[in-house]
């Protein structure tokens, strides 16, 4: 028996125009890093406080006498092997948000022409399965969004499909596959029932093929994330790079190095934390694909041309 499916609300994708400079740079939101690295960025101001009081105060060294005094080299020569590692982590990321949008681009061109295709080849009076595709070309965005999201889909969705059509679904399983196989069963259909040529099945061929194969391109970026061993390297190589700087800084900068240390690991963790956050473009965060959108778009479509 089916059970009813309850949605929360998801944040949305943040809005922006990208040549404001006045507003946005200033604007915190949720998921700006600053909210969230500040434990930490309290934790390093602290450390680096400590580490200078000690070498200031305490032990009373100098940029001439002390041994630690060439630890500020080890920085010059790491910083570039950090830089570049943060770079290729950043655009990896970055690759796999992009290539997301690009598949929900395709689902969205896909959907308006198999049903600008079936709106014109369907007769006129088929008012059954004129409905039946402006329920089940929607409805794959939907099915996709929440699969992606590991979520349900309501049952509110399934109004409006015939009730043999509506038995054929399974909640439990993988309703992507099923909506798609719903589509190529209805054409089938026509096919059978002589409203559709063996030809004209052939033209609509490529958009039905392509529902599976975005699906399977977007589980693929979904079950494929950064090797573990390589995201935690950076972490580690982050954290011991920045416990080192007050060491060799203090000279030069005395109490000046509680700042500096706290903004040079705020810049390399929030690169980090960007690069996390974006490689997984199917999730609910505001830097994530507007899933919800463009899957409102696609049925706003299909019911203006079917």
């Amino acid at each position: 028996m089916r059970r009813a499916i309850i949605f929360t609300p998801k944040k949305r994708m943040i809005a922006h125009n990208p040549k404001d400079w006045l507003v946005w740079p200033w604007h915190f939101h949720r998921s700006d890093t600053v909210r969230r690295l500040f434990p930490w960025l309290l934790a390093i101001g602290a450390y680096s406080a400590l580490v200078a009081w000690l070498e200031i105060e305490v032990w009373q060294l100098t940029n001439t006498n002390s041994y630690v005094r060439n630890i500020s080299l080890m920085h010059t020569l790491l910083g570039f092997v950090i830089s570049f590692l943060l770079v290729f982590r950043t655009n990896t990321a970055y690759e796999r948000w992009w290539e997301g949008r690009k598949l929900w681009g395709g689902l969205v061109n896909n959907s308006r022409n198999l049903t600008m295709k079936l709106s014109a080849l369907l007769p006129r009076d088929d008012d059954f399965h004129r409905g039946v595709f402006r329920r089940l070309i929607p409805l794959y965005a939907v099915a996709l969004k929440n699969h992606l999201r590991s979520e349900q889909t309501r049952l509110e969705l399934f109004d409006g499909l015939p009730a043999e059509i509506q038995q054929k679904i399974d909640l439990e399983k993988h309703l992507p596959n099923q909506v798609a196989a719903l589509l190529i069963r209805a054409v089938d259909d026509l096919h059978r029932n002589g409203k559709l040529s063996g030809e004209q099945l052939l033209f609509l061929n490529a958009e039905l093929q392509s529902f599976t194969e975005i699906c399977g391109a977007c589980e693929r970026i979904k079950n494929t994330p950064i090797p573990y061993s390589y995201s935690v390297f950076i972490k580690r190589f982050i954290l011991i790079y920045i416990a080192t700087l007050p060491w060799g800084y203090v000279f030069n900068l005395g109490y000046y190095v509680v700042p500096i240390v706290a903004f040079i690991f705020y810049v390399l963790a929030s690169l980090e934390l960007i690069a996390e956050e974006i490689e997984e473009p199917f999730g609910a965060d505001e830097n994530d694909l507007p899933l919800e959108k463009m899957a409102k778009s696609i049925q706003g479509h299909i019911h203006e041309l079917i």
